[in-house]
């Protein structure tokens, strides 16, 4: 079965981190773009952050840029997303989406919630 499995998420006081992990089973991530994605109470889904399939290269939303820090592990099949100096904005469930060209496949994982509060 192909998916993505997210973890690492969970409560952690304003200024602290997380790093979430966006694993693939059944599939190589190797060809895929990653994103990584959020979904707060009440709110659409929103882009985070983003890294090719070749050189990787990175983009990042406003709100975290300096922030958060997204990198690969291609022995892993896995993606990260390092996530320092949160703030209670940066509550959401998070997940990741795993893209690519050809042949056209796509897939997103469940989500983890990340909670910022003291």
């Amino acid at each position: 079965q192909k998916q993505l499995v997210e973890s690492g998420g969970g409560l952690v006081q304003p200024g602290g981190s997380l790093r979430l992990s966006c694993a693939a089973s059944g599939f190589t991530l190797e060809h895929y773009a990653i994103g990584w994605f959020r979904q707060a109470p009440g709110k659409g889904r929103e882009g985070v952050s983003c890294i090719n399939s070749i050189g990787g290269s990175t983009n990042y939303a406003d709100s975290v840029k300096g922030r958060f820090t997204i990198s690969r592990d291609s022995a892993k099949n896995t993606v990260y997303l390092q996530m320092n100096s949160l703030k209670p904005e940066d509550t959401a469930v998070y997940y990741c989406y795993a893209d690519r060209v050809l042949p056209r496949r796509s897939y997103w994982g469940q989500g983890t919630q990340v909670t910022v509060s003291s």
